[in-house]
């Protein structure tokens, strides 16, 4: 399921920089590969270290996305 990320305060997205996808703010990490590694079992400590993030702002996406995923339409 997507995450709409529009909302969150912990992303942005710059027009030309990875594609235009939602990125953890001040990386180049996008917020749903945050997600996927955290849905294959990765730890929030585990995804900051290997992405160069704090673990604070992981666990603030995975929060965020744990409220704002899509719901698919019946």
């Amino acid at each position: 399921m997507s995450v709409d990320w529009t909302d969150c305060s912990d992303t942005e997205v710059i027009l030309g920089k990875v594609s235009g996808v939602p990125l953890l703010k001040h990386s180049r990490v996008p917020a749903d590969t945050v997600v996927e590694s955290a849905e294959l079992g990765e730890t929030p400590a585990e995804i900051a270290f290997n992405y160069g993030l704090k673990v604070v702002d992981v666990r603030r996406v995975l929060a965020y996305a744990a409220k704002h995923r899509a719901v698919p339409a019946p």
